[in-house]
């Protein structure tokens, strides 16, 4: 009867053991979810409190629990089970090295915060010196300064991989390129040229006879690049803030075009669409980007899932920075064939 007992009394040890440790991950689980919506996504704690389905006061707990465990500093460390299960997901895919998706509290939320999020502090970790690295443009690009630790790196060199946009509204890619390369105090080569310029002709002079062939030499001898990617609704920065026409994104739509990056516009195959357009870039072309080493995109949102799908094969990234709605819908439509 005693030792009937007694293991009655193990097993019922052992059992709130188990259920200790599940209560554990989904009170750290909660933590971090609130955390990022709080810190990243600027939600308020009644709004954070109605998504989560939890009380404010529970929020707020949860926020003073995660600042008392150090979860949260400078930034948010990561490791919610379902980001990580798509982490690997990806990775096993396409291939990828590494993939890093940020949590974000609903597909309808802006990813772009999350995002530019993950990139600062990836960025963070990835510079060293006396690399070469190439940078593109756009707002989580731009956002992502805001997460990048500032600290001089030696003999770090910063290619922007765009020409300038002669028309500003709100994001540059040169602008990108030297406040990123200000934070590490490195020196910083720009394409000194409008993004796109009027005929084939006048590229090639600027390439070969006004010196910046200087920088599509530089992009062959990169360690590394960071790209964000665009897709093709009117609200993309490209053709929101003018800098491409309406009229260039509907013809791009009706050549089967579903993602756009350096102003280079790509079907779902990761194919270039045959358009004059691409012939009078002052951009980087895909070719040279696929032999630089490491090669990492950065965008999220659903609405660009199927342009991040084709970017896979297009630019073949070895490191993808995403949400995990994105990530959720670019393994659906993978596996939809």
């Amino acid at each position: 009867m005693n030792r009937k007992a007694t293991s009655t009394d193990e097993a019922a040890a052992q059992d709130g053991g188990a259920d200790k440790v599940t209560a554990n991950a989904r009170n750290r689980r909660m933590r971090l979810r609130a955390a990022w919506m709080y810190y990243i996504e600027d939600m308020t704690q009644n709004d954070i409190a109605q998504r989560l389905g939890l009380g404010r006061v529970t929020v707020v707990r949860l926020l003073n629990d995660a600042l008392e465990r150090h979860e949260v500093k400078f930034t948010i460390e990561s490791g919610v089970p379902e980001c990580v299960n798509l982490e690997r997901a990806l990775e096993r895919r396409f291939g990828l090295a590494e993939a890093v998706v940020a949590p974000l509290s609903s597909p309808e939320a802006d990813a772009a915060l999350a995002v530019s999020a993950a990139t600062g502090q990836y960025m963070s970790e990835l510079v060293r010196p006396g690399m070469k690295l190439g940078l593109g443009w756009g707002r989580t690009l731009l956002e992502s300064l805001r997460y990048i630790r500032t600290t001089p790196v030696p003999d770090l060199s910063v290619v922007s991989m765009l020409g300038g946009i002669t028309k500003i509204k709100r994001y540059n890619p040169s602008e990108f390129a030297w406040r990123f390369s200000s934070l590490f105090q490195a020196e910083c080569l720009q394409m000194n040229a409008p993004a796109l310029v009027d005929s084939p002709a006048s590229r090639r002079m600027l390439i070969e006879g006004c010196g910046l062939g200087e920088v599509f030499d530089k992009a062959r001898e990169l360690d590394a690049v960071l790209l964000s990617v665009g897709d093709l609704a009117p609200t993309a920065t490209a053709f929101r803030d003018g800098y491409l026409s309406d009229e260039v994104r509907r013809s791009m739509l009706r050549l089967g075009a579903v993602g756009e990056s350096l102003f280079h516009f790509y079907d779902a195959r990761g194919q270039l669409i045959d358009h004059p357009i691409h012939e009078c870039v002052m951009a980087i072309p895909p070719d040279t980007i696929r032999q630089v080493p490491q090669r990492i995109v950065a965008s999220g949102g659903v609405g660009k899932a199927r342009a991040l799908h084709a970017t896979m094969r297009l630019f073949k990234p070895t490191v993808l920075i995403t949400d995990e709605h994105a990530a959720a819908r670019m393994l659906e439509i993978d596996q939809e064939g």
